[in-house]
């Protein structure tokens, strides 16, 4: 399929397309309670614009383009270029933000409420995310309901963390695939795999012996019936001989009161061996109207940095005011 589509972009012109502008922007408030914790409410703001732009080509082929900003985000925060049919699929090229057929399935069910808690010093999941010059592919439709991808990258890092430099650590090469099924009403599910590369700590004489391999697998899968969902997922991340090792499980239960107001509750847990799992828990909810959207959480966690005590046992809530336009 890629090979076509290579032989396909030859001696092609694009038609004039047409330009588009999104944005969004957002002001929070958030806060954490515990024994050990002494942080204040605080008060934060994000906006972000995406601009996109797409032509057809007179091969029938349509070339898409993509760039966002993000003020929490020097320069871009993410750019890409895709090029897609209905014969030979898209294929995506993220020039940064670009996730694995793995990592983009990996946000919990609960909507990583884990990472409400890294500033008291909570644990962070680790995934096969390349991030930078990465290729995602969609292959074009085989089976009603049946999306499969693939995703590659053949060296992630860079600067200090260089792959060609012996003993440092960083990432290397990745290669994955995924594929979701939604052919029966109101059910989704997904499984993804990536292989993975990575430099081990330890300095040695040559590359090739300081690879460590492991992958990254995910699924998820989301069940609706009425005014209820019913969401899981899960996450395991392995390398062979490193404690870097971790899965991540998460359930949701959601509830539509009526087309603007939901609310939900869901759980997550973060497993790491040879320590006790992190554990979270929460409620949502939400209130949107046109392109405005008011939510709330509460959440509270428990051995948040995989250590028990009254330091790991932390309350955390947020109210936010978001508009679309």
């Amino acid at each position: 399929g890629m090979t076509a589509l290579a032989a396909s972009l030859v001696s092609t012109s694009v038609f004039a397309g047409e330009m588009a502008v999104t944005g969004s922007a957002k002001m929070a408030m958030e806060g954490h309670s515990g024994t050990d914790v002494t942080e204040a409410t605080t008060f934060s703001m994000g906006n972000q614009l995406t601009f996109s732009g797409s032509g057809e080509m007179d091969n029938g082929m349509t070339v898409s383009l993509s760039f966002v900003m993000d003020h929490g985000d020097p320069g871009f925060d993410g750019h890409s270029v895709s090029v897609a049919s209905d014969a030979l699929g898209t294929l995506k090229f993220h020039g940064e933000g670009g996730s694995s057929a793995a990592s983009a399935l990996d946000t919990t069910a609960a909507g990583d409420m884990w990472d409400n808690f890294n500033s008291n010093g909570g644990v962070s999941v680790t995934d096969s995310s390349p991030g930078d010059n990465s290729i995602f592919y969609t292959l074009p439709t085989l089976v009603d309901g049946l999306a499969v991808a693939a995703s590659f990258n053949p060296q992630i890092s860079s600067g200090a963390n260089d792959n060609t430099t012996v003993g440092n650590t960083g990432n290397g090469s990745e290669i994955g695939f995924s594929a979701t099924y939604t052919g029966i009403e109101g059910l989704s599910v997904s499984y993804g795999v990536t292989d993975l590369d990575r430099l081990g700590s330890t300095a040695s004489t040559t590359y090739t012996s300081n690879v460590a391999k492991g992958e990254q697998t995910a699924w998820k899968a989301s069940y609706a019936y009425g005014s209820v969902t019913l969401a899981a997922t899960n996450s395991e991340y392995d390398i062979a001989g490193t404690a870097s090792d971790q899965e991540v499980s998460s359930y949701k239960i959601s509830y539509t009161v009526t087309d603007a107001i939901s609310i939900g509750y869901g759980t997550e847990e973060i497993s790491k061996t040879g320590s006790v799992d992190a554990e979270y828990d929460g409620f949502n909810a939400s209130y949107t109207a046109g392109g405005m959207t008011v939510s709330g959480n509460m959440q509270s966690g428990k051995q948040i940095a995989h250590a028990t005590g009254s330091a790991g046992e932390v309350d955390y809530y947020g109210l936010s005011l978001a508009f679309a336009f």
